[in-house]
C-alpha cells in the first residue's frame, strides 16, 4: 500500500525555516516525529540511520524570470507493524 499526502502553500522565509527546524528537532530527538501536512498530522518513526538526498534546480527564462528550487528527500525502512496515523 502506498499513501502520499501533499500540501503546497506560500510561506515567509522565517515560517519555512521554523518548519524545517521543527522537523530537524523531531528527527534529532530519536523518537517519533509528528509532521503537519496541510490539515493532517502524520506520525513518522525515523531510524537512527536514514537515506538523505538534496537537489537544487536553477531555471532561467526570459519571459518567466529566473527560479530556484530545492528538494530534500529522506527515507528509511519503517519498523515492523508500524504505520502512519
Amino acid at each position: 500500500m502506498v499513501s502520499k499526502t501533499l500540501n503546497a502553500e506560500k510561506l515567509t522565509r522565517e515560517e519555512a525555516a521554523s518548519r524545517l527546524r521543527a522537523l530537524a528537532d523531531a528527527i534529532e530527538s530519536g523518537g517519533d516525529a509528528d509532521v503537519s501536512v496541510g490539515n493532517k498530522r502524520i506520525r513518522l518513526s525515523p531510524r537512527s540511520s536514514l537515506a538523505y538526498e538534496i537537489g537544487v534546480r536553477e531555471r532561467s527564462s526570459i519571459l518567466r524570470g529566473s527560479r530556484e528550487s530545492i528538494t530534500v528527500t529522506m527515507d528509511w525502512k519503517a519498523a515492523s507493524g508500524r504505520r502512519s496515523e
